[in-house]
């Protein structure tokens, strides 16, 4: 295979991996908005997810809308060792690294947005760190959802922490039950058309807060 061919290769996911932390006290927080990208998209292609100690998560694969074996990794070694399960994966059935497309939080989008990519820097993100460590690169395709940044600036740091392991208010729950369907939607399309073209549609898409 020629490099030119190599560039214009269609990328198809073979394994979604929404980051997060395990145990109740993290769950509907921002920070784990992966883990609630993978669970609509369990329930919607009825894979039920279990865990798996091998895979150091809760894992399920099943047939999606293409037709095609798709698995889902929600792993459970806390965020920022996330990549040691997305690795057990990925070494078990010999997935290369461009076929496992990362869901996670990014508080430089607004809630309501996404942003879909074929490779990238991991941008702070604890999680996006750990995937790019134990894959030895950087060109894997990612979902970003954007969580928003905390109102108050007066201590960043403090505040940045307590923003993204802050619980979601009534009416951003209502605004992310619209961007999770929209999520299934786009992975549908990364699934029957690759990630390129499906970044079309998923990346100028914005959904607001509903008039109340």
């Amino acid at each position: 295979m020629t490099e030119a061919t190599t560039k214009t290769a269609v990328v198809i996911p073979q394994l979604i991996v929404g980051l997060g932390n395990p145990e109740p006290k993290y769950e509907r927080t921002r920070h784990n908005v992966g883990f609630a990208a993978v669970d609509a998209l369990s329930r919607h292609w009825q894979i039920p997810l279990q865990e798996n100690h091998k895979f150091q998560g809760e894992y399920g694969e099943g047939i999606a809308a293409n037709k095609e074996k798709i698995r889902l990794l929600k792993p459970l070694t806390y965020m920022n060792r996330s990549g040691q399960a997305i690795q057990a994966v990925t070494n078990w059935y010999k997935l290369p690294p461009e076929s496992i497309l990362v869901i996670y939080d990014d508080m430089d989008l607004p809630l309501g947005k996404t942003r879909l990519r074929l490779s990238g820097s991991a941008g702070g993100h604890n999680g996006i760190k750990s995937a790019i460590a134990h894959l030895n690169t950087q060109n894997f395709p990612r979902l970003r959802i954007g969580i928003g940044r905390p109102k108050d600036t007066t201590n960043e740091e403090n505040n940045a922490v307590a923003h993204v392991l802050g619980k979601f208010s009534a009416s951003e729950t209502q605004l992310l039950s619209q961007v999770l369907e929209f999520v299934v939607e786009c992975i549908e399309l990364c699934l029957s058309q690759g990630v390129e073209k499906a970044m079309n549609r998923c990346n100028t898409r914005t959904f607001t807060h509903p008039e109340f």
